[in-house]
């Protein structure tokens, strides 16, 4: 990677380059350019092609001081929530924040043209769902089970306006390759066009005072995940090649009911808070024995035990069950369910299932990257001018295991405190401390340190920095790895495999060894959910980190070879160096915590069969710290409606039964 930004070289300066279409960047880039600031929106696909809009359940806010909002509901009772879905590892500051500035975010996503779902019309109350690890309904929605792509579509047309204002740039298939930095300083970044056959085109340099990071996460790792194709670490890894630290990379999120079919997609866990069950292949609603809030205890909860059921016995299901879905008087299930879910509706019917007859064969899928590039407060990371926020960054919030529906929230909150800032900081920009670093194992060239008993933060000098092998073997397990640094190129054009389908003969099939095998994305695919799936032990994590420095090694002994030629195999390279420190993550850390699940290991404080939510004891071991930077700070900490207030489960269920069922919406 070049030290500096040569001279001459660069296109005319941006003040702000955010890049990243989704909400977190998208978001960002508005409140900048309202603040003043000059910003160019870069994108390797087309503006929106992003999670956000295939993003179903809703967001998550406290609204009880807004007009229609939820009265039931207080800052402390979402933040505990919050905290007890983290299993202890959230930043007490950050939730707090977050929280708070919930409100805030909501108007600003009205101000930019969202409308969320009301009961019956323009001045009645929001309808807000129940989902999984919630104490009250606050999941707030639009479009019913579309708030994703409502949200995308307002803030792309925002967007465009401005951009047709002249107000800010947008470089649509325009893929970042490198981070420019200068005396450690993030300068610009380097760019290639994305042709209209994968191909990349020739580099420039664009220089700016800021970079922000909003590149979403990494399901691509997986075979089976709800991301979407663009989804491939590459934020994550831009930042370790420049340095920047990273942490809590182990905590990948599965997400409990996909549909288990080829052509798989999200089956929102808005349908579990309307009150559908799981059932296993014997017809029993399993999820009773598993934890006091049966379907809506928190996701890792419910992935592990469905995943357990799957394999149970040969060809064993898991099916989610909506025939005795409670619907309002004088509503059909069939029309409820296509009101209310119209576009999990159209899906399912599409394959043929009649979700009101019959029930949903489902499977855990790859779904959500609580960690990431690390950052304050405020989205700062370690590295001087480089900011990041989504899915991309690892801010606090979500600790181990993120509540649902708390994804968008971040986004929107994190996106609005960096377009502040970026659009008000000195040219010279200066970092975030970031979290303390030391050196590891003696052989690793991985810096890791505990931030606390269950915390971790990484820089790397690992990352793969070229195209990838497609033919050369990998080495026996028994062969050490390698040096890496460089990799070498595929032949020119070739596209990925693939993801295998979503079928019972396809689960079979990643559990064969083949640890010799080439590298494809399929077969990294396969390695990576074989070995660091819903479900992990240190043997199966050494045997993926054997794959991935054979890979590495493999390439390495080739010798410095030229950039990648397709945008494919500049994936591959980001996936292949997330996938490096997330296995490194999750060996280092035995126990099992949150969405990392060790069966070899003890489960750490806080997060064994995790806190019930209701329990005041419950949630993070972090004292309460001041108001987090460009919040408002939380007044409402102490009032309201706390955990304190359920005595027992039924009266959980007692608050979904009167408020998760609304009339009809209205949109």
């Amino acid at each position: 990677m070049r030290d500096a930004v040569p001279s001459g070289a660069a296109d005319a300066p941006v003040h702000v380059l955010v890049v990243g279409s989704g909400a977190a960047g998208l978001t960002a880039a508005l409140r900048a350019t309202s603040c003043g600031a000059r910003v160019t929106v870069l994108t390797k696909s087309a503006l929106g092609h992003t999670a956000t809009d295939r993003a179903q359940g809703g967001i998550a806010a406290t609204t009880r001081d807004l007009p229609g909002g939820q009265s039931l509901d207080s800052s402390q009772l979402h933040a505990r929530d919050t905290e007890a879905a983290g299993a202890g590892l959230c930043d007490a500051e950050v939730v707090r924040g977050v929280v708070a500035d919930s409100p805030d975010a909501v108007t600003v996503l009205t101000e930019h043209g969202v409308r969320f779902d009301r009961v019956a019309g323009p001045d009645s109350p929001w309808v807000q769902g129940l989902e999984g690890a919630h104490s009250v309904p606050r999941i707030l929605h639009a479009g019913g089970d579309a708030t994703g792509h409502v949200m995308q579509s307002a803030l792309t047309g925002a967007v465009r306006t401005a951009a047709a204002r002249s107000d800010m740039s947008i470089r649509e298939y325009t893929v970042v390759t490198r981070l420019e930095l200068d005396r450690g300083v993030v300068r610009g970044v380097t760019v290639r066009p994305v042709a209209a056959d994968g191909g990349l085109g020739p580099e420039s340099v664009l220089a700016a005072d800021h970079v922000v990071l909003a590149t979403g996460g990494a399901g691509q790792l997986h075979p089976f995940t709800t991301n979407p194709a663009v989804a491939t670490g590459d934020g994550i890894a831009l930042a370790l090649r420049a340095g920047a630290a990273v942490r809590d990379l182990e905590f990948l999120q599965f997400h409990p009911t996909a549909l288990a079919a080829p052509g798989s997609f999200l089956i929102s866990e808005a349908v579990r808070g309307e009150g559908a069950v799981l059932r296993n292949h014997r017809g029993e609603r399993f999820m009773l024995q598993q934890h006091p809030l049966a379907e809506l205890a928190p996701r890792d909860v419910v992935a592990r035990a469905i995943a357990a059921e799957r394999a149970s016995a040969p060809e064993a299901e898991v099916f989610l069950d909506c025939t005795q879905l409670p619907v309002p008087d004088g509503t059909v299930r069939s029309e409820f369910l296509a009101h209310r879910f119209p576009t999990i509706d159209r899906a399912l019917r599409e394959h043929g299932i009649d979700w009101s007859r019959e029930p949903v064969p489902v499977s855990p899928a790859a779904h959500y990257l609580m960690g990431g590039v690390a950052t304050d407060g405020t989205g700062r990371t370690s590295v001087p001018g480089l900011w990041a926020a989504g899915e991309c960054a690892a801010t606090g919030l979500h600790g181990a295991n993120r509540l649902a529906s708390n994804s968008l929230l971040e986004a929107v909150v994190f996106g609005e405190r960096i377009g502040r800032l970026v659009a008000d900081a000195p040219a010279d920009p200066t970092s975030w401390a970031g979290p303390a670093l030391h050196p590891s194992l003696e052989d690793h060239d991985t810096r890791a340190m505990s931030q606390g008993p269950h915390s971790y933060a990484y820089a790397s000098s690992s990352a793969a920095t070229g195209p990838l092998p497609c033919a050369s073997p990998a080495p026996a397990p028994t062969t050490p790895p390698g040096p890496r640094g460089q990799v070498r190129r595929t032949a020119r054009g070739q596209a990925a495999a693939a993801a295998v389908p979503f079928t019972r003969t396809s689960r079979k099939a990643t559990t064969r060894r083949d640890a010799q095998s080439p590298f494809t994305r399929a077969a990294l695919q396969a390695v990576m959910w074989r070995g660091a799936g819903v479900v992990r032990t240190d043997a199966g994590l050494a045997e993926v980190e054997r794959t991935l420095d054979g890979w590495l090694a493999a390439a390495s002994s080739e010798g410095p070879r030229a950039e990648a030629e397709t945008l494919s195999e500049h994936e591959d390279r980001n996936l292949l160096t997330v996938a490096r420190e997330l296995v490194r993550a999750a060996r280092l850390r035995t126990e099992s915590c949150g969405a990392h699940h060790r069966a070899d290991g003890a489960s750490s404080a806080g997060s064994s069969g995790h806190p019930d939510p209701r329990d005041p004891a419950a949630g993070t071991r972090q004292k309460p710290a001041p108001d987090t930077p460009g919040s408002r700070g939380d007044h409402d900490l102490h009032g309201g409606h706390g955990p304190r207030d359920f005595q027992n489960t039924q009266d959980l269920y007692d608050i979904q039964e009167r408020t998760a069922h609304a009339a009809p919406l209205s949109r």
